[in-house]
């Protein structure tokens, strides 16, 4: 029986059809799998599948019926499954528990185009009335929809002040405005893929009514030899959500993504909402920024002559090293007097010391004098950056402020075409 049932499912993924009937393989009292498989022959056959049917169905009716779709839609005949067999197949699905590899390789056939239009309705009502939207994180989904996002969205004004595109003030506008148009280039990628991009590793689209032979490691087939006792444990499973947030994900498969994205439409209206209201906040008229480590005020007009008066004795207090009286430079030259006065009664030697002594002496003065002027002269480069910067920032928030229209009305047409999209749904691929 089970080398038969495994020779018959090679063959459908095959080429849709059954393998000679074994001779006369025996049933099995209380095993399903004996009538489900003479149902499954006779249903490919043309034949009149009721009696093995009914036997099999007596014997595990949710086995039986998971076991006709799945062979069906791998075999690429899902459109002669029984409209009753799939909600018996596929059970309830919860929040609260794991979607089962049944569950989830109905939802993969179904969403794959395996069952036609109504297999995809079916499941899109499934997970309506779960309501996921009213136990979701929006940041979840956002996140699930466009990763990797920057920390940062510098916007063309602030290209040379960097440090001011991370202020709240000018940060949520331009990073709400960049999220959105993300997150509308997404939605539009995975509403406008066409079912011939997905043909090539989707080959259960029955369209063609094509078997699928490059199903070996999807999870339908894979459920089907675990149903006929070919494979070892079920691997784990993932709880819905999980599997909603995998599905939107970049590199997804595209049928999955669509039925997804019908999931998470309340939850994208709303996100939308909010990110267009938060790209049309007006910029700030003044601003404080940190400029050289120094906190300036910008103003309309320029920056605020207060706070870069306080900046600028900062920058005097530190570039500036207090230094106190050149005793040792005053003692030498003391010394070198005195010897100088010695020398002319005692000894001619004492002229060289005293030379050596003013001569060291002049020349630490000379070195303190360099290292004052290094002083000013950094001081006077720092406070002339200062005012540079501080007028530059200041025309760059007159330009931030000029962008902000484009922006709001880019985030605005963002936000129509990403509801558009939505509210076209997973039916439009």
């Amino acid at each position: 029986m089970h080398r038969y049932a495994e020779a018959l499912l090679t063959h459908l993924a095959a080429n849709g059809s059954a393998p000679p009937a074994a001779p006369g393989f025996r049933d099995v009292p209380g095993y399903w799998l004996p009538p489900a498989v003479e149902a499954l022959v006779a249903i490919l056959a043309g034949d009149d599948p009721l009696e093995p049917l009914s036997r099999a169905a007596g014997r595990d009716q949710q086995q039986t019926a998971l076991f006709l779709c799945l062979a069906l839609a791998v075999s690429g005949q899902g459109s002669r499954i029984h409209a009753s067999w799939l909600g018996t197949a596929f059970g309830e699905l919860s929040l609260d528990r794991p979607v089962t590899h049944g569950q989830r390789s109905l939802w993969l056939a179904a969403a794959r185009g395996a069952y036609g239009p109504a297999g995809k309705i079916f499941v899109l009502r499934k997970l309506d009335v779960l309501a996921v939207q009213e136990h979701a994180d929006p940041k979840q989904w956002v996140q699930a929809l466009v990763p990797d996002e920057p920390s940062v969205v510098v916007p063309p004004s602030l290209v040379d002040f960097p440090e001011m595109a991370e202020l709240p003030e000018l940060a949520r506008p331009a990073m709400a405005a960049a999220r959105l148009a993300r997150l509308r280039g997404r939605v539009a990628e995975i509403t406008s893929a066409r079912q011939s991009d997905h043909d090539s590793s989707a080959p259960l689209d029955n369209s063609t009514g094509s078997p699928a032979t490059s199903w070996a490691e999807d999870e339908p087939l894979a459920v089907l030899r675990s149903l006929i006792g070919q494979s070892g444990p079920a691997g784990p499973m993932a709880s819905l959500s999980s599997h909603l947030l995998d599905d939107l994900r970049p590199g997804a498969d595209p049928h999955l993504a669509a039925i997804a994205l019908h999931v998470a439409a309340p939850i994208l209206r709303g996100v939308c909402e909010e990110l267009e209201a938060d790209s049309r906040l007006e910029p700030p008229e003044t601003l404080t920024v940190p400029l050289l480590g120094h906190r300036i005020h910008l103003r309309p007009e320029g920056p605020d002559q207060q706070s870069m008066a306080a900046a600028e004795d900062a920058i005097v207090a530190d570039g500036v090293v207090p230094r106190g009286r050149p005793w040792a430079a005053m003692v030498l030259i003391v010394a070198g007097v005195t010897c100088l006065i010695g020398a002319a009664f005692l000894n001619n030697l004492l002229v060289a010391a005293a030379v050596a002594m003013i001569g060291l002496a002049g020349w630490q003065l000379w070195l303190r004098r360099k290292l004052v002027e290094a002083d000013a002269r950094f001081v006077t480069a720092q406070v002339s950056e200062l005012k540079e910067l501080a007028e530059g920032a200041v025309w760059a928030l007159h330009a931030y402020a000029r962008e902000a229209d484009v922006r709001a009305t880019q985030a605005a047409d963002d936000a129509v075409e990403l509801t558009r999209l939505i509210r076209r749904g997973p039916r439009a691929g």
